[in-house]
């Protein structure tokens, strides 16, 4: 019998399979999100420290325009839902604001609750026949209140002061606090906008949010998953109004007056717009959407008096041609190709 070397025969090792890289844990995933948004908070209440009184208001109408925006987020792209007349509740806010000061003595802290209730109705009401109406249809309903609103305000006079509209008082600074009048206005729209984002936040982590988004997708699959969709269809008009009915009670506060011509259709259509452009579906959408409802037309009447339109509208499809997905989404792409630029260093470093 021959022998068998058994120093030559190779041993049967097994293969090392290569190890699974690691997923980043969720504090890591969530550290970016958090910088950011403490950074923004910081620099916003540094700002009207650091600015003249000016654009202290400017700031202030911004988040005003953010917090009607968050409520047509909401509406638009979280709901799947459509509204040409959002400017209609953000009048409906003001003007309550304004008659419940003028009228009624009514302290300014007190009239954002009735705002928002008032709103909160009318906006229910408004998603009675969106239960039947989708699409264009639903979108002519919507401009429809948003064009009639105007000439209705300007017929009762005794109460809503016609065309000449309301004068109020602003709200007076505490004597606590140190701040100027312009100063304190800024923080009480800053308040605003940070409450209503964080509120808006975890409804759209909760069950409501994925109903809303399961609606928006696809609307029999999630009737046939038990989503009620008349409820929160309903729903999800009332508290994009009462969003909008907050932010004109704000407006009140910041401006001091009201008039119709303040809430003609090209605010509805401008707002729907500035949420366009600053990212639809987005979490910081509704806030770049502000800050260009705010400089942009302003910008615009600075480049050229005799046809601001023209300058706002190319604007519009400029941003629309480069960021399709809006300014937030732009952000979110930089912000990706920025990681993994980071994380290909990280890798060449090791």
């Amino acid at each position: 019998m021959s022998e068998v070397n058994i120093a030559a025969t190779p041993s049967a090792e097994p293969v090392a399979k290569p190890k699974p890289k690691p997923k980043p844990h969720r504090l890591t995933t969530l550290r970016w999100p958090i910088v950011a948004t403490a950074g923004v908070l910081l620099l916003a209440c540094l700002a009207p420290f650091q600015l003249v009184p000016f654009h202290t208001f400017q700031l202030a109408m911004a988040m005003i325009y953010a917090v009607t925006l968050l409520g047509l987020n909401l509406l638009v792209g979280h709901t799947g839902q459509i509204s040409l007349g959002h400017g209609a509740f953000f009048a409906v806010g003001a003007y309550t604001a304004a008659i419940a000061m003028e009228h009624w003595d009514t302290p300014y802290f007190a009239t954002i609750p009735i705002a928002a209730a008032i709103t909160f109705v009318l906006g229910f009401a408004l998603g009675v026949p969106a239960l039947r109406l989708r699409g264009l249809y639903l979108a002519l309903v919507t401009l429809a209140i948003a064009i009639f609103l105007v000439p209705l305000l300007k017929r009762f006079d005794s109460l809503t002061g016609g065309s000449m509209g309301l004068v109020v008082d602003k709200p007076v600074p505490p004597a606590w606090t140190g701040l100027a009048e312009d100063q304190w206005l800024y923080f009480l729209a800053l308040a605003t906008t940070v409450l209503s984002f964080v509120l808006v936040a975890g409804m759209l982590r909760s069950r409501v949010g994925r109903a809303l988004h399961a609606m928006r997708d696809n609307e029999i699959a999630a009737e046939v998953l038990g989503v009620n969709l008349a409820h929160y269809k309903t729903l999800a008009f009332a508290w994009s109004a009462l969003l909008a009915g907050v932010a004109g009670c704000v407006y009140t506060w910041v401006i001091a007056f009201v008039s119709p011509d303040s809430f003609a259709l090209t605010l509805s259509i401008t707002l729907l717009a500035g949420l366009v452009v600053g990212g639809l579906g987005t979490t910081w959408g509704p806030l770049l959407g502000g800050l260009f409802v705010m400089f942009v037309p302003s910008f615009a009447q600075d480049v050229n008096q005799a046809a601001p339109g023209v300058i706002f509208g190319l604007l519009i499809i400029a941003v629309m041609y480069l960021a399709p997905k809006g300014l937030a989404g732009l952000a979110t792409q930089w912000t990706q190709w920025l990681g993994r630029r980071v994380r290909k260093g990280k890798t060449h470093a090791h």
